[in-house]
């Protein structure tokens, strides 16, 4: 007889013991509801906004740089094109906040970083900033510097931004650092963020490994949403995974990221490998698929928090 467990198999045994019955409470009591405006800048670069786009959260910052539109045979739009098209874009909006929130270190995500702050620093837009608080308040102030922006203004909690269980609030977002497992540039560690938005919770879960303690975030945050990477390949799980993740973390609504933006992750057949994963694995879970540089509006069931 054969005992080893197979990954996911393991995975759910672990999640089972550690946190029994988590996953079905996280999707059970429904709150109120909530909409919220989601587009996918492709990679795993993504906008959250509340649906009169009076608050602009964004997940990383790659964009004019952006290659995952090509694999979709999809033009890129003309206000993805370059760093002062996109802050006139975002101006015209005329949020009353832009929040841009860093993963991690590695290009995929912070390739326009600086340039997109110093934009909409330019054209008067209030822009901040957080991310994990040693990459934010040592590894990145140099580069802050030679940007010429001050770092102290710009992220959150005068700088300092937040570590594993930190919490920034700025003009109703509150957003806190949750593990990821994965690596880094500059050696401090990968994130995922809880994000508080419009009335919705969103578990963004950067670049990340599946790992059994996704059943705790679900306890803990009880997330209404669910953006997960999911190209497999070289850098973070594939779909079953994914759709592994989203029952941990006990997701009603997900959305799959990171794949079709380089030759080693998978293309643009990933996002019906999830939702084919997500149907098995964890069926209370709504999945909904974006084409790079489309939008849509979500509507969340809100659990009861």
């Amino acid at each position: 007889m054969n005992d080893a467990f197979s990954r996911s198999e393991f995975l759910q045994a672990s999640a089972t013991a550690g946190a029994a019955g988590s996953v079905g409470h996280a999707i059970g009591a429904a709150g109120p509801g909530a909409a919220l405006k989601m587009r996918w800048y492709g990679g795993g670069v993504y906008e959250l906004a509340t649906p009169d786009d009076k608050t602009i959260v964004l997940v990383d910052a790659w964009i004019w740089n952006n290659t995952g539109f090509k694999a979709f045979g999809i033009e890129k739009p003309v206000e993805l094109a370059g760093a002062a098209a996109y802050a006139r874009h975002i101006k015209a909006r005329s949020p009353s906040a832009v929040i841009v929130a860093l993963t991690h270190d590695h290009g995929d995500h912070m390739g326009d970083y600086f340039e997109l702050l110093g934009a909409l620093v330019a054209a008067g837009i209030d822009v901040k900033t957080v991310g994990q608080s040693d990459l934010m308040r040592v590894a990145l102030v140099p580069k802050f510097k030679a940007a010429n922006l001050d770092n102290t203004q710009l992220v959150l909690n005068g700088g300092a931004g937040i570590n594993m269980g930190g919490t920034a609030s700025y003009k109703g977002v509150k957003i806190e650092l949750v593990p990821a497992v994965h690596s880094t540039a500059a050696g401090y560690p990968a994130a995922g963020f809880i994000i508080d938005v419009g009335g919705a919770r969103v578990y963004a879960s950067g670049d990340t490994d599946v790992f059994g303690d996704m059943a705790l975030i679900g306890t803990r945050y009880k997330p209404d949403l669910a953006v997960v990477s999911s190209g497999n390949g070289a850098f973070t799980m594939g779909p079953e995974d994914a759709a592994l993740r989203c029952k941990l973390v006990g997701a009603a609504h997900a959305v799959p990221v990171h794949y079709a933006h380089n030759p080693l992750v998978l293309g643009p057949q990933c996002g019906d490998a999830f939702a084919a994963a997500v149907t098995r694995i964890s069926p209370s879970t709504r999945v909904t698929l974006l084409k790079p540089g489309a939008s849509t509006t979500l509507n969340l069931a809100t659990n009861a928090r």
